[in-house]
């Protein structure tokens, strides 16, 4: 059977014709939509972005703008009605500088504040006019926090001032200031020459008259506090200074008068130093309390302070360790006094509880010169060698040659037995200080020392130990420091300030230790 070709049909040229021309029309269709999306999509992003970028300027101008227009057609309206100020912020100073908040180069709203200054300006004189004086200084003050210029703003003062001085009866105050420096009633209370001088001079600051007073009356206030100096009476003195110079800075007397005080502060301090290189540690409390109240702010002073915490706090361990706990308590209490360190006051308050615990672990003793009282001073003596044989010098606690040896002594002072342990015993101790400072075991060289030091209190090498031992303290602390390890620096400047708070370089390490955030108070 014959089949025709495609090309010898006209009608199948014509359909073929149209589907493509209707396949390309519809391929550059959705050509072109694919098109209007990217654009569309591109479009979309931009906008996004700028958005993004300028959400606050646009914010600000749909929404700032007419809130700033609010706020300043507000305070116009606050100003004419005569309201200039207001705590709830309802007044024209308060409007306007909320505009200004919004903002600061609105020059209406600077305008505004301009304008409200005037107007407490005039609203001062007018108050001046009907003799309302304080309404009037209300008025001024406004004005002064507003700028205005000064020269007007001191014209109103200066009238406030001649108003209120004429209805105060300045002539009647004078008088009772002379009076009272006649009746040498010179300060403490509202009728004595000074105070009243005072009120004066705030409503007249160049009357002749009260300047002439008050400079007597400081005269004469300063003299009793060179003779409280003199008699040693530092915080009457310094209290008299301290008040002076609130009424006059500048007096002739006050260097004079405070050459007095610190001549006075020093004895009070050479006296504290004496009694403590005499031992006398509650004497050394006693003769520098009344500086410390008088100017704990002083070099002098506070230097002493810091002597004296660290004595009051060695004092105690070794109280502690001859289990004296009444005292040791009480000198930690007289350091707290002082204002020592709360960390050096915690330190020592924990070696006090470890010695506590120490010696209720230890059996009690028997009388000595009883059977039972030498069958028990003979069992404290093997202990002591047996725990000397073992390395046993200081610790454990309640189990140490050391711990044992007090316990002998306290039993049998006098034996020559004991007195025996106790010589050999201190080699041991000075030992092993040496032993454990070589190895940087400085902990354990603080424990040897304070057996060394209560073994020979005073005894000769304990304050070269001390200060080898602070040192030491020191370059350890230094290199954990570097290390990271700040809390164990922090107790290596404890340390070394209880041991020897005069060295050189603990200043500079302390330092060094609050850079890196420790040592807060």
């Amino acid at each position: 059977m014959h089949r025709p070709r495609r090309s010898d049909n006209p009608h199948a040229h014509e359909a073929l014709a149209r589907v493509r021309r209707e396949g390309r029309w519809w391929w550059l269709q959705a050509r072109h939509t694919r098109r209007i999306w990217r654009w569309a999509v591109l479009g979309a992003v931009v906008l996004f972005v700028l958005l993004a970028v300028f959400r606050r300027p646009l914010a600000d101008w749909f929404w700032a703008e007419p809130r700033i227009e609010q706020l300043i057609e507000q305070g116009d309206h606050a100003l004419a009605a005569g309201h200039l100020s207001a705590p709830d912020g309802s007044g024209a100073r308060e409007y306007y500088q909320a505009a200004l908040a919004l903002d600061s180069d609105r020059g209406a709203a600077r305008a505004g504040l301009a304008r409200t200054g005037d107007a407490a300006l005039q609203a001062a004189r007018s108050a001046l006019q009907r003799n309302a004086l304080d309404t009037a200084a209300e008025a001024l003050q406004l004005a002064r926090q507003l700028q205005v210029p000064q020269a007007r703003s001191d014209a109103i003062a200066l009238q406030l001032r001649e108003r209120r001085a004429a209805g105060a009866g300045l002539d009647a105050l004078l008088q009772q200031a002379r009076t009272a420096l006649a009746a040498h009633r010179l300060d403490g209370d509202a009728d004595s020459a000074l105070p009243i001088v005072q009120q004066v001079l705030e409503l007249r600051p160049q009357e002749l008259a009260a300047l002439e007073l008050r400079e007597d009356a400081l005269s004469d206030l300063l003299l009793q506090a060179r003779q409280a100096s003199g008699e040693g009476e530092v915080v009457q003195a310094a209290d008299l200074v301290r008040r002076a110079r609130g009424y006059d800075p500048g007096h002739a007397d006050l260097p004079a008068s405070q050459e007095a005080l610190s001549r006075a502060l020093e004895t009070r301090v050479r006296a504290t130093a004496t009694a403590l290189r005499r031992g006398r540690l509650d004497a050394a409390v006693t003769q520098f309390a009344p500086a410390l109240q008088a100017a704990a702010d002083d070099a002098l002073v506070a230097a002493m302070r810091e002597r004296l915490v660290a004595e009051l706090l060695q004092d105690s361990r070794a109280r502690a360790a001859d289990y004296d706990f009444t005292t040791a308590l009480q000198r930690i209490d007289q350091a707290a006094v002082l204002q020592g360190s709360p960390r050096e006051l915690a330190s020592v308050r924990q070696d006090l509880e470890r010695a506590r615990a120490a010696r209720h672990a230890m059996p009690q003793a028997s009388g000595a010169g009883t059977v039972a009282g030498e069958r028990r001073l003979d069992r404290l003596l093997s202990q002591v060698a047996e725990a000397e044989s073992e390395g046993r010098l200081i610790s454990p606690p309640g189990a140490s040659a050391y711990d044992a040896l007090r316990e002998a002594q306290a039993l049998a002072p006098g034996d020559r037995r004991v007195a025996a342990a106790a010589a050999r015993l201190l080699p041991a101790g000075r030992q092993c200080f040496e032993q454990a400072l070589m190895q940087n075991r400085v902990e354990a060289a603080g424990a040897c020392l304070q057996a060394w030091q209560a073994l020979a209190p005073g005894g000769a090498g304990i304050a070269t130990a001390r200060n080898r031992l602070a040192q030491r303290w020191l370059a350890v602390g230094s290199e954990r420091l570097g290390r990271g390890d700040l809390a164990f620096a922090e107790h290596a400047a404890v340390q070394a300030r209880q041991l020897q708070p005069s060295l050189s370089e603990l200043t500079a390490f302390e330092a060094r230790v609050q850079q890196a955030g420790g040592l807060q108070p």
